[in-house]
């Protein structure tokens, strides 16, 4: 058996347990008014727990950039990679015809 199986088994067990448990108390002694009001108050707090959580984060988060101003970021970068792009070209045709021109002074 491996270490997830086992983990797994188990989890199974502990929550049968659980639910028998949470029914004979509920049904069958006179801990079920506490015991339900325990369930309401943690379902309750667990709820609007996160609806907090949630909230604060919405709250706290900067907004994001408005999409015309990541369209012009875009454009800018494009452009400044095609100007780069561009002079990398004309240094590339500048040595061609430099290594062209010596060849042909050489006698080559």
């Amino acid at each position: 058996m491996s270490k997830d199986q086992i983990i797994g088994g188990g989890l199974l067990v502990i929550s049968i347990v659980v639910i028998v448990l949470y029914g004979y108390i509920v049904f069958f002694t006179e801990w079920s008014t506490l015991l339900l009001q325990i369930t309401g108050f943690v379902a309750v707090a667990g709820v609007f727990g996160i609806l907090a959580w949630i909230g604060y984060t919405l709250a706290t988060t900067p907004p994001p950039k408005p999409i015309e101003e990541i369209e012009k970021e875009l454009e800018e970068e494009l452009k400044k990679l095609e100007e780069e792009a561009k002079a990398e070209e004309a240094k590339s045709e500048e040595a061609g015809s430099e290594e062209s021109e010596s060849k042909e002074e050489s006698g080559g």
